[in-house]
């Protein structure tokens, strides 16, 4: 039951950033300006446009990592930094509690990262091997 609740934990704590940026990605596809109007939605909390592929690349790479459990403790540990500083740049200056939500999202990323690997994760296949 431990293994399995652990890669439970491992897949809910993936599809965080994973989901989200799927949809966003599926959003800015759909429109002819939607990567200006994501750049310029992080413009309003003062994030100059490079954040905007940067962003991306964090969340669908380290949130796959994550999903597959491949590189489980680093993917872990970017999306805990990444985590942060979303709660820090895009929740604090607006929602109180999304900040607050979003560090108990950074504190379940580095207890995953501290109890990695976990059960069904490429990073076992790779142990065994």
């Amino acid at each position: 039951m431990k293994k399995f609740l652990g890669f439970l934990g491992r897949i809910l704590l993936a599809q965080i950033f994973l989901l989200a940026i799927l949809i966003q990605l599926y959003m800015i596809l759909q429109h002819p300006e939607g990567y200006q109007s994501y750049q310029l939605y992080l413009a309003q909390f003062g994030l100059l446009p490079f954040f905007a592929p940067l962003m991306i690349l964090i969340q669908l790479v380290f949130g796959l990592g994550l999903f597959l459990g491949f590189k489980t403790k680093l993917s872990a540990y970017v999306l805990a930094v990444y985590a942060v500083f979303v709660a820090i740049f895009l929740k604090l200056p607006v929602d109180l509690i999304g900040f607050m939500q979003y560090l108990a999202i950074a504190g379940g990323y580095i207890i995953l990262a501290l109890n990695a690997p976990t059960a069904f994760s490429l990073d076992n296949l790779r142990k065994k091997a």
